[in-house]
């Protein structure tokens, strides 16, 4: 119980949903899988995005590789902010025992106008909600975010 005598939020499901995109109780993004396992449009979104922009790296899933470390690991310990700030800026950890380096992707419509949805996919990993494949099912697109879209890519 929380200390107004409530119970406390459950912090894998959304607090709060605009047009097919989900938030949680501290207003970052976050996945929605339904009993029947089916994804809201983002979290698919972000499977979609982070396997043609992160896998070559980071591995199948988000588990990792002799390259990148496991970002289904790392989202355990990086909040939204911090991760939106490692893929924008880049991160260097070079010194004799380390040769890790994250480059910058601030530039890079393909990552940037899909940040959230491949945020939202692996904090669904993360907590386990989802597995190592593709999900099966998902949401539709909402007009919300084809426009996103159209706008943020230039078409």
């Amino acid at each position: 119980m929380g200390a107004a005598g409530t119970a406390a939020a459950d912090p894998t499901k959304p607090a709060s949903n605009e047009d097919g995109k989900y938030y949680d109780a501290n207003g970052a993004p976050t996945y929605n899988v339904g009993p029947d396992g089916k994804v809201d449009w983002y979290t698919f979104s972000g499977y979609r995005r982070y396997h043609s922009e992160c896998t070559v790296c980071h591995g199948p899933d988000g588990a990792g590789s002799t390259y990148a470390p496991a970002l289904v690991d790392s989202l355990k310990h990086l909040n939204y902010e911090q991760f939106t700030a490692v893929v924008v800026q880049g991160r260097k950890d070079v010194n004799t025992a380390n040769q890790k380096v994250m480059p910058t992707f601030g530039t890079n419509r393909n990552v940037m106008c899909y940040l959230d949805d491949i945020y939202v996919y692996l904090r669904a990993r993360s907590d386990g909600a989802l597995a190592r494949v593709r999900p099966e099912n998902h949401e539709d697109k909402p007009q919300s975010a084809k426009d996103a879209e159209t706008a943020c890519m230039g078409n």
